[in-house]
């Protein structure tokens, strides 16, 4: 797995806990994009043993990513607040705050913001309709 997939596995793993508890919904993302990355079984064990307890984004290299990577992350960042049905205001903020550190303008941030969002919701109305 490249070093850009494991800093944006651990960003989502800061955002799992923003609310304060890792769902179970989190931990299924976080599982398939393990496999989706191809992730050896010792990256699967690093990652897990980095979500078992809160993380704040300053533990997380994201100032390595790519241009695209950041995009990437933002994006799958708004899915994870949306999974377990609600997105809690201090999941908001840290979505917010990663915008900063990530260096994505304002502007473009809320197009990918609002695209996530309705994407995540669609998502999530499908979910609850099995």
């Amino acid at each position: 797995m490249h070093d850009q997939n494991l800093a944006i596995l651990k960003g989502l793993v800061c955002v799992a806990w923003a609310d304060g508890r890792m769902s179970g919904e989190e931990t299924e993302i976080l599982r398939g994009l393990l496999d989706a990355f191809s992730a050896t079984p010792t990256e699967r064990r690093a990652i897990e043993l980095f979500a078992k307890q809160p993380r704040t984004l300053s533990e997380v290299p994201l100032n390595d990513l790519s241009f695209d990577d950041r995009r990437v992350l933002l994006q799958h960042a708004v899915l994870v607040t949306f999974v377990d049905g609600e997105q809690h205001a201090r999941e908001r903020e840290l979505i917010d705050e990663l915008c900063e550190i990530l260096r994505i303008p304002s502007l473009e941030a809320k197009g990918i913001l609002a695209a996530a969002e309705e994407r995540a919701r669609g998502m999530m109305n499908v979910l609850r309709a099995v």
